[in-house]
C-alpha cells in the first residue's frame, strides 16, 4: 500500500491544491518499507488526484483541502485523512499506530468566503482570508 503526505520541508503542507511535493511511503502492514519525495510539477487541484493515482497512492494525509479535491480523491479511490499538521514522518508513524490526529470534516474554501466560515484549527495557511495558521 502507498500512503502519501502533502509535503514541504519535512512538514505536512497545509493546502492540498498548492502542494508542490508529496512524500510517498510504501507500507506493508504497520512497516514502512520505503519512502520518497515526488514533485507534483504544478498539477493543480483537479489533476493532483490523478497524479497521486498514477503513483499508486491509496491513502492521503493532508492539511487543508477544498471540496472539489475531496471529490476527485474519492473518485480516484484514495482514502483521505485531512486536517493533520506537523511532521510528515511523525504523522505517518501515528497513522500506522492507529493514533493519527486529523479532522475528517476539514474543508478549506479559498474561492469564496462564506458567511461564518472559519478554518478553525487546521491552519490552512490561506492568508488572504481569516484562516488561522498556528504552526510556523
Amino acid at each position: 500500500m502507498n500512503i502519501a503526505v502533502t509535503y514541504e520541508n519535512g512538514q505536512i503542507f497545509q493546502h492540498f491544491g498548492h502542494c508542490q511535493q508529496f512524500k510517498v511511503y510504501e507500507v506493508e502492514g504497520t512497516q514502512i518499507l520505503s519512502s520518497k519525495v515526488i514533485d507534483a510539477n504544478g498539477s493543480g487541484h483537479g489533476a493532483l488526484a490523478g497524479f497521486l493515482q498514477q503513483h499508486g497512492v491509496n491513502v492521503l494525509i493532508c492539511g487543508g483541502i477544498g471540496g472539489g479535491a475531496r471529490t476527485a480523491l474519492a473518485q480516484a479511490g484514495i482514502q483521505l485523512y485531512p486536517g493533520a499538521s506537523g511532521s510528515a514522518d511523525e504523522n505517518m508513524a501515528a497513522l500506522l499506530a492507529g493514533a493519527l490526529r486529523y479532522d475528517p470534516n476539514t474543508v478549506c474554501s479559498h474561492h469564496h468566503h462564506e458567511e461564518g466560515h472559519t478554518c478553525g484549527e487546521h491552519g490552512c495557511g490561506e492568508h488572504h482570508h481569516d484562516c488561522s495558521h498556528h504552526e510556523h
